[in-house]
């Protein structure tokens, strides 16, 4: 099993950061290589990936959610194995910081080589810095789920 954690400072609030993390088929707009997220249920998402031409499809369950704090997954069918938490942490009244852990399996030699060589570590950095961007230029959230799992 392999394992990540990057994160970034944004200039919201956590409520803010946390609302839009949350909208989850948003994340294709700041996700490398995500084509699609549907919220099937309050806690199961489906995930349509292409990343360097390998397409997948899996379905992932919120494990663990605390408004404004944190939320936890892991995959529950498809063709990839992962798990991880993102974490909210208030530096101060208008700034977040956005800590993603992810834990997964890699499948084959090529993704066993990407993972080694940091390649995973760089999208995961790439894919948040592209959500300080989304969520700063927007000032707001797209929208807010405050359920709890």
């Amino acid at each position: 099993m392999s394992h990540v954690e990057e994160y970034v400072e944004v200039n919201v609030p956590a409520r803010t950061a946390y609302n839009q993390w949350t909208q989850f088929e948003e994340f294709p707009a700041f996700m490398e290589g995500v084509e699609r997220v549907e919220q099937r249920t309050d806690t199961l998402t489906h995930w349509v990936t292409n990343v360097n031409g390998v397409r997948r499809e899996f379905d992932a369950q919120i494990t663990e959610q605390f408004p404004n704090r944190r939320v936890a997954w892991m995959t529950v069918d498809g063709e990839t194995r992962q798990a991880g938490l993102v974490t909210f942490q208030p530096i101060d009244a208008t700034t977040t910081k956005v800590v993603l852990h992810m834990n997964w399996v890699p499948e084959g030699l090529a993704e066993s080589a990407a993972d080694k060589l940091g390649f995973v570590k760089r999208q995961v950095a790439g894919d948040l810095k592209r959500f300080k961007l989304f969520i700063e230029s927007r000032g707001a959230e797209t929208g807010a789920w405050r359920g709890e799992a």
